[in-house]
């Protein structure tokens, strides 16, 4: 039995409670892993509130909340390859397992060892700020030299975005709020604050000839006041906005295999994917930990610290 935050039903923060559950008895193709940190991201207030469908994996409520995690596995269910008990791992619960809580499961095909060298805090932000900053890249293509957009750099994927970017020696341009400037800059981010500049106008003068590529993390007006800012349309990549298409964008290619949480360890031990993380909680401040990021008051990555 251990201590789990979650949600009894579909809604806002007032459906979230804390909870005793079993622990979670792996399925097929599933690890059961103690969980040491758990990442925070916009996905988990969106799943809360029910405007994300298809990743509860089926289970009851109350369900846990949050989607990736490092720990340590302690036991396998049937048909899991590469992956043994008491092996450092990290990955994502996309079988509805949670990652607020002490324990849980985690899909092993999407889940990684931790190499070497690699702490379970920075792990446990990579399955989804991590191989997202990897998939848009990757997608753009952009040589060295090119300049890239990324809209709403300031959270923990923009962050990881950018850092990525200036590995890849790109020309970074960012947008965010000035809360988010210092976190940017720090990285090498042309910032351009939207409470205090007219984003369009300002990122005209910096790239007249237009953007080479730009990673849109904030949608909605955002989104359609940067979009015409790029040289060819195919090259806006939207991570949150579906509408993308109807501007002449991609939606982001996701590959959350563990293929590609291994390239991110690789990255973030080399310090091209390292994470800015800016809050540590305990279990017992989950609500807090989740309310900073519901609330787009935070910049880079939160984290849980649950063992």
């Amino acid at each position: 039995m251990g201590q789990a935050w979650g949600f009894g039903r579909y809604g806002g923060p007032e459906v979230q409670e804390f909870f005793d559950r079993p622990d979670p008895v792996p399925g097929r193709g599933e690890v059961l892993i103690r969980v040491d940190v758990a990442g925070v991201n916009p996905l988990d207030h969106l799943l809360r509130s029910g405007l994300v469908d298809g990743l509860d994996g089926g289970r009851p409520f109350p369900r846990v909340l949050g989607m990736e995690a490092a720990g340590t596995v302690l036991a396998r269910g049937e048909d899991v390859n590469g992956l043994e008990v008491g092996d450092a791992v990290f990955g994502f619960a996309l079988t509805g397992g949670g990652t607020y809580t002490e324990t849980t499961v985690l899909s092993a095909p999407n889940t990684a060892r931790i190499p070497e060298g690699l702490s379970a805090t920075v792990a446990a932000t990579l399955p989804v700020a991590g191989t997202t900053a990897v998939d848009v890249l990757d997608q753009l293509g952009l040589p060295a030299g090119a300049t890239v957009l990324v809209n709403g750099v300031g959270g923990g994927v923009g962050l990881a975005v950018a850092r990525l970017a200036v590995g890849r020696e790109l020309r970074v341009i960012g947008t965010g709020s000035t809360a988010k400037r210092e976190h940017a800059e720090a990285i090498g981010v042309r910032f351009i604050d939207y409470t205090a500049e007219d984003v369009a106008a300002t990122a005209r003068e910096l790239v007249p000839d237009g953007f080479d590529g730009i990673v849109d993390l904030a949608g909605g007006t955002s989104l359609r006041t940067v979009a015409p800012l790029a040289q060819d349309p195919r090259n806006v990549i939207a991570v949150g906005d579906m509408s993308v298409p109807d501007l002449g964008g991609r939606f982001v290619e996701r590959r959350v295999d563990r293929e590609n949480l291994e390239r991110s360890a690789r990255l973030a031990l080399d310090g091209l994917l390292a994470p800015v993380i800016t809050a540590v909680h305990l279990l017992s401040d989950a609500p807090a930990a989740l309310a900073t990021v519901e609330n787009g008051h935070t910049s880079g990555k939160v984290v849980i610290k649950v063992a």
